[in-house]
């Protein structure tokens, strides 16, 4: 998409409440931490920055689209798909085309809110205490930052990629709900402020395990990132392995396509794994011949990088033994 492009998009976004603009005074300035000033948040806003994707990206026109509504409306961009559809990659390659420094917060099922703000070292203080070093006056020095602290404390603005949102427990989002909506959140241990200099971008992925609270939703732009069509993974085919031959690349595309529409599949192979399996057939330099399969052997060569349980494995095998007697 070029930067011309108009946003004429057929979301419908619900109307914007501009409460991130909404920062609170605080009467003791010796207690904020990077404070936003109306005149740079000004400033923030009025540059407009532009996602078109990368040389070693696909983005199609409804992602890149998705991305730039989500900067334009400073909301956290919650990605949705397939596992192996590139979604944390894309925030990589929203950092790389964008110029800026990204964070990345990879959530797992322990993985508190508090973590991404702060974490008050109470156990080194009481152990420091009891040897009697100096340091333990100062409460400062047993505060680990999180990602979210170092994302508003950078100069610059920078993407913030929350990896795997939906691994958390259910109430997770809803505890970041205040701090991303305010760029703003309070460390209780030495009464400071944390504030964002430069409001991040915030790309939020999720691969629709559980569902995420409507509170949460309705804080973000969303997208989903449908599998690509045959054309689109060709074009992310060549960016991988340039010197595929074409005859050899439209053998296998033909037959993963085959693979993943086959009924009672359990798991469908996705992007990532038909990277993988095409980067082996080029290591074992096969044709496009050698892909060719007969009734009596299902399975594609090389199976193991497309099919990933012992079911989906016996279902092609069944298919096999059918075909054999003539079923």
């Amino acid at each position: 998409m070029s930067p011309s492009t108009t946003f004429r998009s057929h979301w419908h976004a619900p109307t914007v409440t501009r409460r991130a603009c909404h920062y609170s005074i605080a009467t003791d300035c010796s207690k904020m931490i990077n404070p936003l000033s109306s005149a740079q948040l000004g400033k923030n806003m009025g540059k407009r920055m532009k996602f078109t994707g990368t040389k070693n990206y696909v983005a199609t026109e409804d992602l890149t689209i998705a991305v730039n509504a989500a900067v334009t409306l400073e909301r956290p961009l919650l990605i949705k798909g397939e596992p192996g559809t590139g979604k944390t990659e894309l925030a990589k390659q929203v950092a790389s085309g964008l110029g800026l420094e990204m964070l990345e917060w990879n959530i797992k099922s322990t993985t508190k809110a508090q973590q991404g703000l702060y974490e008050y070292d109470a156990v080194s203080r009481l152990r420091d205490s009891q040897l009697g070093e100096e340091r333990v006056h100062d409460v400062a020095n047993y505060i680990r930052k999180g990602k979210l602290w170092q994302a508003f404390e950078a100069n610059k603005k920078v993407v913030l990629l929350i990896d795997e949102v939906d691994k958390a427990d259910i109430e997770f989002p809803n505890d970041l709900l205040q701090e991303l909506d305010k760029m703003e959140f309070h460390v209780y241990e030495t009464g400071e402020t944390v504030r964002a200099i430069n409001r991040p971008i915030v790309i939020i992925t999720s691969n629709n395990e559980k569902e995420l609270p409507d509170a949460f939703l309705r804080r973000c732009f969303f997208h989903y990132i449908q599998f690509p069509n045959p054309e689109t993974l060709k074009q992310i085919v060549q960016v991988h392995h340039g010197d595929i031959k074409e005859s050899l690349l439209a053998a296998a595309l033909t037959q993963f396509y085959e693979l993943r529409e086959q009924p009672g599949l359990k798991k469908k192979p996705s992007t990532s794994e038909v990277l993988d399996w095409l980067k082996l057939l080029l290591a074992e330099d096969l044709s496009a011949e050698d892909l060719q399969r007969d009734g009596a052997n299902a399975l594609p060569k090389l199976h193991g990088a497309l099919l990933k349980n012992e079911q989906d494995v016996h279902l092609f095998e069944r298919l096999a033994f059918m075909a054999r007697s003539g079923r």
